[in-house]
């Protein structure tokens, strides 16, 4: 029940029929007894910078999820970046601290990140390829170089996407190792389909599976079905693999640490989702 001192957090992006996060924090929420909750705010591009500049004159909104189309944009509306957030492009996370200054984060690539982790993968050293340059792909290419990877080739079908995030891994990770232009997977301890491409029925597959090692981690970002035609193929080949929708589930603990609610587990997360998959 919201009541006078319920904190708040707001998801704002447009159109809200598709949000799901207020599905997953708010059941966890009860859970746990905490006085907080996840609110959808649909607000329009013309409109976001005025009301995100208004929202936190509020006293009782902590912070933000910030989802589509208003990540890139939030880069400037906040008072500080972390450096993942930078080098990812786009914020999807607002915090307002006590001296209401505010933060702006980037959790997309700590979601995934997280979740290859857990699966006892090891990052530090690897050489890792990144498909996909837009949103997706830069916070996950912006995490991989947290995780302390050598090597991280980036494609795109626009070149200049792959370009500006390799300029931008190269001034925040100058020892990273950063190439451009070729989508062969041959060879990598990791790569990554952050392409829509798995999507939609026929689509093709976004990497050449004939020249996967059986030994690589396949990690996909698409959830419309949690075993694409990617992994499908990846599973044949033996190689291990991480589905679209753990990156979701492992980013929530992340934005929980990061509002203050303390963690949680995914496992946790799944249990008492409203939704389903």
């Amino acid at each position: 029940m919201i009541n006078g001192n319920t904190t708040l957090i707001a998801h704002i992006g447009y159109p809200t029929s598709t949000f799901k996060s207020p599905m997953i924090y708010n059941p966890w929420f009860d859970k746990h007894g905490i006085d907080a909750v996840v609110v959808p705010m649909g607000v329009t591009p013309e409109h976001y910078a005025e009301f995100l500049t208004a929202l936190f004159k509020t006293t009782n909104v902590r912070g933000a999820l910030i989802t589509m189309p208003h990540k890139v944009v939030t880069l400037d509306l906040v008072d500080e970046l972390t450096a993942t957030a930078q080098v990812a492009g786009a914020a999807n996370a607002v915090l307002c601290r006590a001296d209401g200054t505010l933060l702006g984060d980037q959790f997309d690539g700590a979601g995934f990140v997280r979740g290859v982790l857990r699966k006892g993968q090891v990052l530090q050293g690897k050489r890792v390829l990144v498909s996909g340059n837009g949103g997706v792909g830069c916070a996950i290419a912006a995490s991989l170089a947290d995780a302390g990877v050598a090597e991280m080739a980036l494609f795109d079908s626009n070149p200049a996407s792959s370009a500006s995030l390799a300029q931008r891994l190269q001034q925040h990770h100058p020892a990273l190792k950063v190439s451009t232009g070729s989508n062969d997977p041959a060879g990598f301890d990791l790569i990554v389909n952050a392409t829509p491409l798995g999507m939609k029925d026929g689509d093709p597959l976004p990497f050449d599976v004939s020249r996967i090692d059986p030994t690589t981690f396949v990690g996909e970002v698409v959830m419309k079905h949690e075993i694409t035609p990617l992994l499908t193929a990846a599973q044949a080949k033996g190689c291990p693999i991480q589905v679209g929708t753990d990156m979701l589930f492992e980013m929530i603990p992340a934005y929980l640490e990061f509002f203050g609610f303390g963690t949680t587990t995914p496992q946790e997360l799944r249990a008492v989702a409203q939704i389903s998959y």
